[in-house]
């Protein structure tokens, strides 16, 4: 590790991101306290701790902590657990101590004799490694460190991140450069940058990682074989020593695929015995191992239905086999028909994951986990939250976002994804009356769940910047932080990561974080107009592409004609898709009058002509936005210009770059919507701008 942060590996540099520990001059004068490092404990977790607070006090005050078993005389730095004798010492009594969960963890500066003490204490090492990380934030945001009570409970238990990485070294969905797992069908050997990756996932609360594609291909499905569990279990060393548990994405067809058996039926006793002793195999290798992420049943990957059993059948064979050893399914709800006809106007991709999982409510074992995205369709810019959160109060769920940038601009486009988070995450469900918001649901706390979190798809490859977009790096960041604590605001997590990417230059940090602030909706107005969604290129899912839907081939998935646009997906008319609600928002999405205009067209076909709230007709707020967004993105980049000589000059040059695309590709979507909306509605622009290309 260079002293600014930057590792080196095979001759390449990769960022640090938010880890870059700089030198802060004159922020702090007692620079004693940071001379000791009293260490209770011995574990893995405890070492990585004690590696980083080292790293960290080394970097930014300029001075390398002694590290020491006991308390030898007032001001050191202590790292310890709750049932360590001087912990309880000092903070039994405090009744915020006692509410610690397992990765909880205080931070306490205690001064006695006129010399200061800070206490890192964590309910168990995990906590402690989390102290440490926010101690360390604390010190790079220059924050005053005298005065220290802060108590800390993750209020997720289950903060993952699944990649889509292939053995190959590809990666679905990865727009950051290739795999850091994988190449040429082997593992990486080398692991630095693992390691790397492990500190800043830790650095936010992440405590586990899915290391291959929910879509298993031949090579992946081998993961779970004596051939590769060496490797596989190397990689969870690493993770574990900061607290992270390593999952695999399995395929179902496993005991057809590398079993030899005849059949994957999970009522067969033959199957079940395998997955048995296949489990049984892992933990040999990964004591520790968290489980299966499957994907069953959709776009042509195998799963029950083969065999006339259903979802619960299906992910209960699996959880018998995980029960004995603490693992547990996560079952993607992600299952709908791809190649239903969408000329019948009741046939609703929207609707598939509630019909399918809804009426097995109670029929999962309690090992098992519903993974549900954010919304009823596939992480588009704008959609509804989900009718299926709240709808299972039997059975555990559990949120997923896409942090890597399918839909949003590929991390080519800053598109920063907070914001919409935020807004699901605080979406009211009225599962148990006002108040039942989706984070409820999803931290367990509305229906008491044995499992439960929110997991996000990464967005991280072995780009030297990680993510391909060095803004993008923030979606990371911020996610994890959310998945921390959902109540922290938009702006809070902003404010954090750039102060430690950036420093803490006024300008800098006010511009970019507008820019981030804003960029979401930036991207919206120049992309699909009021929840219509969908408008992109078939396959790779880049760039304009009006009638694009690829499981669409009779038709548009947005339905404009010349009479107007939108999916009716109400009771009375439509699909009856606004039925999955619980009333309170079934009513407001059923009634035009009341739906939200941002979902207007998710939920409704108006004609052109139709007026929003904002007294803009449809067909005008489309020409309006789009040409908006054009001069936003160009506004984005000005404020970028702004920061020339504030940021160090490959950082500014690279992000300027992506600016440049973004400006470009937003005329390309002007051109594109404003032209096809124009010829299908024969409407013009009252303001006269050019619209026709």
């Amino acid at each position: 590790m260079e002293g600014n942060g930057i590792v080196l590996q095979e001759g390449e540099q990769y960022e640090p991101c938010w880890l870059r520990y700089e030198k802060v001059e004159g922020y702090y004068q007692n620079l004693s306290l940071f001379s000791n490092i009293v260490v209770k404990g011995a574990s893995p977790v405890f070492h990585s701790a004690v590696e980083e607070l080292s790293r960290g006090i080394s970097s930014i005050l300029g001075i390398q902590p002694k590290v020491v078993k006991s308390v030898e005389k007032s001001g050191f730095i202590l790292l310890g657990t709750i049932d360590d004798e001087e912990v309880k010492h000092r903070f039994s009594s405090l009744r915020e101590f006692r509410q610690m969960n397992k990765e909880g963890y205080t931070i306490q500066s205690i001064s006695f004799n006129g010399e200061l003490s800070i206490y890192l204490v964590g309910k168990t090492d995990k906590g402690v490694l989390y102290a440490v990380f926010h101690f360390l934030r604390l010190l790079q945001m220059k924050k005053d460190i005298d005065h220290l009570s802060i108590f800390e409970n993750p209020k997720n238990q289950l903060r993952m991140i699944n990649h889509w990485d292939n053995m190959d070294g590809s990666i679905e969905r990865g727009y950051a450069g290739r795999s850091i797992f994988f190449k040429d069908y082997q593992f990486i050997k080398n692991g630095n940058r693992i390691k790397d990756y492990a500190r800043l996932l830790s650095s936010v609360g992440i405590n586990g990682v899915v290391i291959n594609n929910v879509n298993v291909h031949e090579a992946e499905t081998k993961l779970i074989t004596e051939e590769f569990l060496s490797d596989v279990a190397k990689i969870a060393d690493i993770f574990r020593a900061y607290g992270i548990q390593t999952f695999l994405s399995i395929n179902y067809a496993s005991p057809i695929q590398i079993g030899g058996l005849s059949t994957a039926d999970p009522l067969d006793s033959s199957v079940q015995q395998w997955w048995k002793s296949t489990v049984e195999r892992i933990y040999q290798h990964i004591p520790d191992f968290g489980g299966f992420l499957v994907k069953a049943d959709s776009e042509f990957r195998p799963g029950p239905f083969t065999y006339n059993r259903n979802h619960a059948e299906g992910a209960n064979m699996l959880a018998k086999a995980l029960q004995p050893f603490g693992g547990i399914v996560i079952w993607r709800c992600f299952v709908y028909n791809c190649q239903q006809d969408w000329r019948d106007r009741s046939t609703d991709r929207a609707k598939a994951a509630y019909d399918h999982f809804k009426p097995l409510d109670g029929q999962f074992h309690n090992n098992v986990v519903l993974q549900i995205k954010n919304g009823p369709m596939d992480f588009q810019v704008r959609e509804p939250v989900s009718p299926l959160f709240g709808a299972m109060p039997k059975t555990n769920q559990m949120m997923e976002f896409q942090i890597t940038q399918e839909y949003t601009g590929q991390q080519k486009h800053l598109c920063y994804l907070i914001p919409q988070w935020k807004e699901v995450l605080e979406f009211d469900t009225y599962a148990k009356g006002k108040g039942s918001q989706v984070k409820k649901v999803v931290d367990g706390s509305l229906y008491d769940y044995q499992y439960s979190g929110i997991a996000a798809v990464s967005n991280i490859g072995d780009d030297p910047n990680w993510t391909g977009h060095t803004l993008a790096q923030a979606n990371l960041y911020g996610y994890g932080r959310l998945a921390w604590n959902p109540d922290l605001s938009a702006e809070e997590i902003t404010n954090e990561w750039v102060l430690l990417t950036f420093g803490d230059d006024p300008e800098v940090v006010e511009q970019v974080s507008q820019m981030l602030l804003d960029s979401w909706r930036i991207y919206e107005n120049y992309t699909a107009p009021l929840g219509v969604g969908w408008m992109v290129n078939p396959g790779h899912h880049y760039g304009p592409n009006v009638d694009g839907y690829e499981y669409s081939p009779w038709g548009t998935y947005h339905y404009a004609d010349r009479y107007g646009i939108g999916v009716d997906r109400t009771v009375r008319t439509g699909t009856g898709f606004t039925a999955q609600y619980f009333p309170e928002n079934a009513e407001m999405y059923e009634s035009i009058e009341s739906c939200p205009d941002e979902l207007l067209l998710f939920f409704h076909h108006v004609p052109y002509t139709h007026r929003l709230k904002s007294g803009e007709t449809v067909i005008q707020h489309i020409y309006n936005t789009h040409f908006e967004g054009v001069e936003q993105a160009k506004q984005l980049r000005e404020r970028w210009k702004r920061l020339k000589g504030k940021i160090d000059e490959k950082r500014y040059r690279d992000v300027l770059e992506r600016l440049n695309i973004q400006v470009e590709h937003a005329k390309e979507w002007r051109d594109v919507i404003n032209t096809y909306f124009y010829r299908k509605s024969g409407i013009g622009d009252k303001y006269n701008r050019t619209i026709y290309k």
